[in-house]
């Protein structure tokens, strides 16, 4: 059990929920219809499962990434960082495979649910929609670094987290409570994204010299470390940005600026990276760099409630 919890990679997982919060938080706090209030337009069915398929997702991710990068030799003892199971042996080949089957499945079951919960016997054009999307979702987390046409060995890695770890899941799990597309959303959602790339593109600066040996050609690989760093604070600071400007456009009161307190260990991480000389200290900045991701999440959607207060203590 120990080494199955290793390779679920525990600590990618509150990254992954980061788009779930706020776009459900986003539906609490700016109910699109006006004659229900905010706690009728939230549903708890739709947000549990919503968190569950994320993580199933994330999870089916780091096991195919492990079995992908495991059988193909990426994983090799120039890799930093803790080892893999498959890398190690303390699981097989043919294990992680079971596993990732099983997980999928898990997983599609989840999102049917999710589906159900959001739509019921209604907009059977939306439930077609989102159960393709599920299934792509999942095809595309196997698909990373398994198989001979992998994407994350040609660099399309950096695509695929930001559209469905940002967009999808911020604007996608907003849409399930709404059932319209909040425009203002685009901006955390687009945030979010940029801050899940960071990590992905962080991992990969700390793998490029067995990265490059392996013929894995990340981003990192085909523009080198110093552009890749441009990059990585291009990343961050733009994902800053645009959450700032949302709480502009949205007029946030100055107490709902509680966000702003994430923006420190983001920017003691932009320091430390600017100043790395080491790829292999970079290894501790991709839990410190998702945790800062999950604390923005967190404080962004409480300050977009924060409003609320007087509503709940007028009705209650």
């Amino acid at each position: 059990m120990k080494h199955w919890i290793q390779a679920a990679r525990l600590r990618t997982l509150p990254l992954s929920v980061s788009g779930i919060i706020v776009g459900s938080m986003y539906a609490l706090a700016y109910p699109t219809d006006s004659v229900l209030t905010p706690t009728e337009v939230f549903n708890w069915r739709i947000f549990s499962f919503a968190i569950l398929t994320t993580l199933g997702l994330q999870i089916l991710s780091n096991f195919a990434n492990d079995f992908g990068d495991g059988i193909k030799g990426t994983d090799n003892a120039d890799r930093v960082g803790p080892k893999r199971a498959i890398q190690s042996g303390v699981i097989s080949p043919e294990a992680m495979k079971r596993a990732i089957i099983i997980t999928s499945v898990l997983t599609l079951f989840s999102a049917i649910l999710l589906i159900y919960f959001a739509f019921k016997e209604t907009n059977w054009g939306y439930s077609l929609f989102y159960l393709v999307l599920g299934i792509l979702a999942i095809v595309s987390a196997i698909r990373y670094t398994v198989g001979n046409t992998a994407y994350g060995y040609r660099g399309y890695g950096d695509l695929f987290v930001f559209v469905f770890f940002g967009l999808v899941s911020t604007l996608g799990v907003n849409f399930l409570y709404s059932k319209q597309l909040n425009f203002d959303l685009f901006l955390p959602a687009t945030a979010i994204g940029l801050l899940s790339v960071g990590v992905l593109n962080l991992n990969n600066m700390r793998d490029e010299a067995s990265d490059r040996k392996s013929n894995k050609n990340t981003v990192v690989v085909k523009i080198g470390a110093a552009k890749a760093k441009k990059y990585h604070y291009f990343l961050i600071v733009s994902a800053m940005v645009l959450v700032l400007v949302f709480a502009i456009i949205n007029n946030f009161h100055w107490d709902q600026y509680l966000f702003l307190l994430a923006y420190m260990p983001l920017a003691k991480h932009l320091i430390r990276v600017y100043k790395n000389k080491e790829t292999k200290a970079l290894d501790p900045e991709l839990k410190k760099l998702a945790l800062s991701t999950f604390a923005l999440s967190i404080l962004l959607a409480l300050c977009m409630i924060f409003f609320l207060s007087d509503l709940f203590v007028n009705n209650y």
